[in-house]
This record gives C-alpha cells, sequence and structure tokens, in this order.
C-alpha cells in the first residue's frame, strides 16, 4: 500500500486542479508525472566503481 502514496497524491492533485478549472495546469501535472515515471523505469543504472 505505501507505493501508492505517490500516486494518489498525483491523482488528488490533478483532480483538484481540474475541479478549480485549471486543467491546463492538471495536464502539465499529468504529463510530467508521466515522463517522471517513465525515466525511472528505463534510465541506465548508476554503476558502483569497480576495483580496477
Amino acid at each position: 500500500m505505501r507505493g501508492f502514496g505517490p500516486w494518489l497524491a498525483v491523482l488528488a492533485v490533478v483532480l483538484l486542479l481540474s475541479a478549480l478549472r485549471l486543467r491546463t495546469l492538471a495536464a502539465l501535472v499529468s504529463v510530467a508525472w508521466l515522463v517522471w515515471c517513465v525515466w525511472t523505469w528505463v534510465r541506465p543504472t548508476r554503476r558502483r566503481d569497480q576495483p580496477r
């Protein structure tokens, strides 16, 4: 359940912005969240310093 916290928070923010008729801002938040999620999924893993 802990992993759903950020998702639920972003969903609440988007719904709130939409209810306040700030749909453009809500769309920007949604797209930014999607880009961040995709980036964390596909980004290369950081390699630790390997001994020589």
